[in-house]
């Protein structure tokens, strides 16, 4: 069963999950709010943990808006 719903105009219309949908809406609008903050969209940091460390605070601060 897919996850992303089909468009209204579609002869045959197919089903899908409407929980796992509104999961993965959830998941793609954090991510689009994780790159609102410049340092995560460009991976200004090199090294792999300072650049998680960018990460989780660019999270909680989302969190937190």
């Amino acid at each position: 069963m897919s996850v992303i719903p089909p468009k209204k105009n579609r002869n045959t219309q197919y089903r899908y999950d409407k929980a796992l949908y509104k999961t993965r809406n959830r998941v793609e609008r954090f991510f689009c709010r994780l790159k609102d903050f410049r340092r995560v969209a460009t991976r200004y940091d090199r090294q792999p943990y300072t650049f998680m460390a960018a990460v989780f605070l660019a999270s909680i601060v989302a969190f937190w808006l």
